[in-house]
């Protein structure tokens, strides 16, 4: 049996430029993975904001924290709904990255992945910040 080390070299793929980064396919993915981390970090933080605001600081009671774990729940569904069949539905940098060390995906692809996903994170925390007039959770 070769030593561990050798089997995980193995799984490990940069890929290419033209076909990870430029290819329609590769951009489609990408643009899921925005939108899919957008919506669950809207959902989910846009919930806490709301609870908090809503109940004046009562969201870490137990009813705050059950309505903002099925906010959180619900947001995660929905984005990975909508992003499974086109990018695998990852939504979370952790998750891409154990994606590439499983082999799964490559490592051009999954920079890019996180990118947009971090991305897309910021947006959700931007649009939720312009649209509460600037309220902070």
């Amino acid at each position: 049996m070769p030593p561990i080390h050798r089997q995980l070299v193995d799984r490990v793929a940069i890929g290419r430029y033209e076909d990870e980064v430029t290819h329609p396919g590769a951009i489609k993915a990408f643009v899921a993975e925005f939108i899919s981390a957008l919506i669950f970090v809207f959902a989910g933080q846009g919930s806490g904001m709301a609870f908090s605001k809503l109940t004046d600081g009562g969201a870490s009671t137990p009813d705050g924290l059950v309505a903002a774990a099925i906010a959180h729940g619900l947001g995660l569904f929905v984005a990975v709904a909508i992003s499974a069949n086109i990018s695998g539905g990852h939504v979370n940098p952790a998750v891409t990255f154990g994606a590439f060390v499983g082999g799964n995906i490559t490592l051009l692809r999954g920079i890019f992945y996180i990118i947009a996903q971090l991305l897309g994170s910021v947006v959700a925390c931007l649009l939720l910040w312009f649209s509460t007039g600037g309220l902070v959770s």
